[in-house]
């Protein structure tokens, strides 16, 4: 199938959709930094640029087979200005609405943020539902969670399929058959018992005539039929410079076992050699040390002075790699040159702009396996 991308973005459909053999016809994007990554990754695609001047495109009608596009989300989102289509980017769904009625695609796939269903009351979603219908559209639309694709995110996006004609096909593609049965069949058999993988639960202590090296972990119940790990202990710390009235749990710190192994602290001593895997977090006192539930690794040189794990406690922001792991693009999708400096030196800000306003790769990948093999079928039975 050929496709016509528009709001481009760093192009999310193109790399759902390369190992269906699809071909991008155009893109149509106007941000410079998703253009160049456009460019960078797809450099004999045009990019047509501003998509309100549709009618100046060299293509011709019913040479593609899909248009596929997010318009701009801000006007509808929750967190905007909620102008809906009198904004000028919410207006971008009409110029979506125009380009299908000039190029006649076979399929539409259109994706917004759930905001669009109650924008105006829902009157802006329903006109755009309306004016694809008065083309001649079949539609369909469904909001997919990327959380639910293998994604460590959650992302509510609502998608818009409809295919040119008649056949129900793209309810077909959104929604599998099982999931609209009225007698679907139970996933497991009714059974008694205790629900497996139940965690115990913490305990947390104020009293400072506890130990702390006793266990704050009290099991909840009798029966676990897998094995279960023990919640962190929480402690009460209340060392120089703070005054902390409730017990907390610190980020680990990892140590040098070399020097630590040297230090007056023989009790908490790690018997272990680097490489081995440490246990569960413990926090304790003033003298705490946190150790790292993973693999140990020697950074540098531990001191004589009171380690404190609340200095090291710190939100960390996502770097722009893991942002692209959690739209389901390869590493450094968005790593390229960038005015006069290398790809190395490709600053982070338009990078997490682009991947924000992204689709997520593998939604838009379900969606293209599911109108590939409902197009398929639907050929074969129309031969």
């Amino acid at each position: 199938m050929k496709y016509l991308s528009v709001c481009s973005g760093i192009e999310a459909a193109s790399k759902a959709w390369e190992p269906l053999g699809w071909e991008p016809v155009a893109f149509s994007e106007i941000e410079p930094f998703p253009s160049a990554v456009l460019k960078h990754h797809w450099p004999e695609v045009p990019n047509l640029g501003d998509m309100s001047k549709y009618e100046q495109w060299p293509i011709s009608s019913g040479s593609v087979d899909i248009l596929v596009g997010g318009t701009p989300c801000q006007s509808f989102s929750v967190a905007g200005l909620r102008q809906g289509l009198k904004d000028p980017r919410g207006n971008l769904m009409l110029t979506y609405l125009a380009i299908a009625e000039r190029f006649k695609p076979r399929w539409l796939v259109w994706e917004n943020v759930p905001g669009v269903l109650s924008s105006n009351g829902g009157k802006d979603f329903g006109s755009f539902l309306g004016a694809l219908g008065e083309l001649g559209y079949e539609w369909a639309y469904r909001v997919l969670d990327a959380q639910w694709f293998g994604l460590a995110q959650r992302r509510r996006r609502v998608f818009v399929v409809a295919h040119l004609g008649k056949g129900n096909l793209a309810a077909k593609v959104l929604f599998e058959s099982e999931s609209v049965r009225r007698d679907t069949p139970p996933r497991r058999e009714t059974r008694q018992g205790v629900a497996t993988n139940v965690a115990p639960s913490l305990t947390a202590s104020n009293d400072p005539s506890r130990s702390p090296q006793s266990s704050e972990v009290t099991q909840q119940v009798n029966a676990v039929l897998e094995a279960v790990a023990e919640t962190l202990m929480a402690s009460d710390y209340k060392g120089p410079g703070h005054n902390r009235d409730h017990n907390f749990i610190t980020e680990p710190v990892i140590i040098d076992r070399a020097a630590f192994n040297q230090g007056q602290n023989a009790q908490y001593k790690p018997r272990i050699e680097h490489g081995e895997t440490m246990d569960s977090l413990v926090a304790r006192g003033p003298h705490a040390v946190a150790f790292q539930t993973s693999e140990l690794r020697l950074t540098g040189k531990l001191t004589e002075q009171t380690i404190n794990p609340a200095d090291r406690m710190a939100v960390r922001r996502l770097t722009p790699r893991e942002c692209e792991r959690l739209q389901g693009f390869n590493d450094d999708h968005t790593m390229i040159p960038w005015r006069n400096k290398p790809a190395d030196q490709c600053p982070d800000g338009p990078r997490y702009k682009a991947l924000g306003n992204s689709m997520a790769v593998p939604c838009m990948a379900w969606i293209g396996k599911r109108i590939d093999s409902v197009d398929r079928e639907n050929r074969k039975d129309n031969k």
